[in-house]
């Protein structure tokens, strides 16, 4: 059987370039985040299976890459017909912190600022900006049940997606945010039950997909009457365009204010709350950042119970950043349910971003040294070349010391590339 020399689909090889700009943005992403107090911490890439097919992923659980058991182990399954696996690729990050702060939260400070940085696995289609391994970037906030929590994750993301794009010239993106309270009140309002909900809010997810139209009909074919349909559209109409929508933070939180008036309720404070979210964020970050209010905003991931938020950016057809109030999956580990709210990073997203601004990586030392050294020089003198190189990377600089080719044209020019500046040729004495 002949070897493939591509990578697996939905997978890619890394170039030396890919990986500078990767561990350039990441070392900003962890410069960022600690300054706002989020403490690194690292999760095995596999989990149990019983852990990822707990109904908390969502459509994820449905792309998991399972793994076999091994062994006698395996033996007995297929003897049995019983299940092959009993392990799984982490398909995110938050499932995994939640065991990991079920188990560790007697030794972790309260509140827990947690920054995770680390590879996931899909079984997904691949296509732009979504693959099958990928890098996702996670800061999440256990413990804290004040809405200070989901201030300081967009505060925090905001600062460091401004960051980023700054360096590569681009400007300006869009916070989306809303309650899943506001969703399910809309949708009990308009006289569906709880039972329906699950699926209408998956049905509305897809608005900007579909269309309006779009929804409207997927909801009657699902069994609703066009009399419910209509009204609960109908709350929808005027929030989403967003032409008419925001002229600033004070603005968007008083729509969310009117948004909930015409539910005729105001429970559990969801409103306030997320209208004083919108006030305190919209403080800590930049006049190029629009927050805004989005109450056709929903999140696919079935264990939010409270505040979602999600980050765009002009120009792509997908979101950049997205998270949410999840206060009861870490009760499914712990026995007790825990504050919990977190943001992530679509990390191959904003790298696809970057790359097509076809900017090399800022900040690349302008003192790199190459040097080139001809076959015919003789040992004594390779060893006071590779002294002195030894000598100035003490100093701080970047050396390289490479046999030199016969297309130095060429050579030179690949060095180039890489962020080398300054050559120098060493020939033999005697030639």
């Amino acid at each position: 059987m002949a070897l493939k020399k591509t990578p697996v689909k939905g997978t890619a090889d890394m170039l030396p370039a890919d990986v500078r700009l990767r561990q350039h943005v990441i070392g900003m992403i962890r410069e960022s985040y600690s300054k706002y107090g989020f403490m690194e911490i690292e999760t095995p890439v596999m989990e149990h299976i019983e852990n990822l097919t707990s109904n908390q992923g969502g459509d994820n659980e449905k792309l998991i890459f399972k793994i076999m058991k091994r062994g006698a182990d395996l033996m007995r399954a297929l003897d049995k017909g019983s299940d092959l696996a009993d392990s799984g690729l982490r398909y995110d990050l938050t499932l995994p912190l939640a065991r990991y702060y079920a188990n560790n939260k007697d030794i972790l400070p309260a509140p827990f600022k947690a920054l995770q940085i680390g590879n996931v696995w899909r079984a997904d289609k691949p296509q732009k900006g979504r693959f099958r391994q990928f890098t996702q970037c996670d800061i999440d906030i256990l413990g804290d049940k004040t809405n200070l929590a989901e201030i300081e994750l967009i505060g925090a993301t905001s600062d460091m997606l401004c960051r980023i794009f700054s360096e590569f010239g681009i400007k300006g993106f869009t916070v989306h945010i809303s309650d899943r309270r506001l969703l399910i009140s809309a949708a009990l309002s308009a006289g569906f039950t709880e039972e329906e909900i699950p699926g209408v809010l998956i049905t509305l997810d897809k608005l900007d997909k579909i269309g309006t139209d779009g929804v409207r009909a997927e909801l009657i074919e699902s069994g609703a009457s066009e009399e419910t349909v209509d009204k609960y559209m109908s709350i929808y109409e005027r929030y989403s365009d967003r032409e008419n929508a925001h002229a600033g933070a004070k603005d968007e939180a008083g729509r969310v204010l009117e948004f909930a008036e015409r539910l005729g309720s105001l429970e559990d404070g969801a409103a306030e709350g997320l209208s004083e979210i919108i006030r305190c964020a919209d403080a800590m970050t930049d006049d190029s950042v629009s927050i805004v209010f989005d109450p056709t905003l929903v999140r696919g991931m079935g264990y939010y119970t409270g505040t979602i938020f999600e980050v765009t950016i002009d120009g792509y057809g997908f979101s950049i950043a997205g998270g949410g109030r999840y206060d009861r999956m870490i009760g499914r580990f712990a026995g007790n349910d825990t504050p919990a709210c977190g943001f992530s990073i679509g990390f191959e997203r904003i790298i696809t971003i970057l790359k097509d601004t076809e900017q090399g990586v800022p900040g690349i030392s302008s003192d790199n040294l190459a040097v080139l050294i001809d076959k015919k020089v003789t040992g004594e003198d390779k060893i006071k070349i590779l002294r002195e190189a030894k000598s100035l990377r003490e100093q701080g600089r970047t050396v390289v010391v490479q046999p030199m080719q016969k297309n130095m044209g060429h050579q030179i020019q690949m060095l180039e590339e890489q962020g080398y500046t300054e050559f120098r040729k060493v020939w033999n004495d005697k030639d």
